[in-house]
């Protein structure tokens, strides 16, 4: 992602953002947000030729995937967990805060499929549990469950109605994260700022910049360690 790609992002976000709430430009919101959410998926999910996602594991070396921890500034997790991280809190927040429906994480065996058991959205993790999951979980399942929580996104977003964007989170939702084990109790102050939100706001943060942020720390890992690793080659 380059200068003016994340300026241009950055532009539309906020033009997103100005007009999210305002019914007349529903569509054009609608329109906006799958612009900015298909830049942070595969390209398989939109029309776009390459996407920021699509640069991150171009030419991604395993072991630069699954390395943990890394010595970046801004994090020590491994890629793996970041890729997996955004893909929980996109899958929790969409599916149960914005629409009470089946997370798809429960739709096709995926737990089994990326040989992982962990079930929360990483945050709070202990260093254990990150070395495991750096090391175990499979990478071509993981970037289909992103894929396939990336579409429902999109199904989802496209459905909701304009006054539904003013809606707070309910508290039952709330509760179903704790139920599910989406959310880990030591994590409890991650649902209380959910619940302080309105779907809006989830639209704006865990199914966008949020994602952004992560990637772009991925992708500065990736060039960090490639650039070590063809130094001492």
């Amino acid at each position: 992602m380059d200068k003016d790609q994340r300026k241009i992002w950055n532009e539309n976000h906020k033009k997103f953002r100005e007009i999210l709430l305002s019914p007349e430009k529903h569509n054009e919101a609608i329109e906006l947000f799958l612009s900015l959410h298909s830049f942070l998926h595969s390209s398989s999910i939109s029309n776009l030729n390459v996407t920021l996602a699509d640069e991150l594991v171009s030419d991604l070396d395993e072991k630069v995937f699954r390395q943990y921890p890394v010595s970046n500034p801004d994090t020590r997790n491994s890629i793996a967990w970041h890729l997996w991280h955004i893909t929980r809190i996109e899958d929790m927040t969409m599916n149960i805060l914005v629409i009470d429906k089946q997370q798809v994480l429960h739709t096709a065996n995926w737990l089994e499929k990326m040989n992982i058991s962990f079930l929360h959205s990483g945050n709070d993790m202990s260093e254990e549990d990150i070395a495991v999951l750096s090391s175990k979980i499979d990478f071509n399942s993981l970037l289909e469950y992103r894929e396939a929580v990336g579409n429902r996104t999109q199904e989802i977003i496209s459905l909701v109605s304009p006054e539904q964007f003013k809606m707070k989170v309910e508290p039952n939702r709330i509760k179903r994260l704790f139920d599910e084990n989406a959310v880990m109790s030591k994590s409890k102050w991650l649902a209380e700022y959910w619940s302080k939100k309105d779907i809006a706001g989830l639209i704006l943060m865990p199914a966008t910049r949020h994602i952004l942020l992560h990637l772009n720390k991925c992708i500065r890992i990736k060039d960090k360690l490639h650039k070590k690793m063809r130094k001492l080659g």
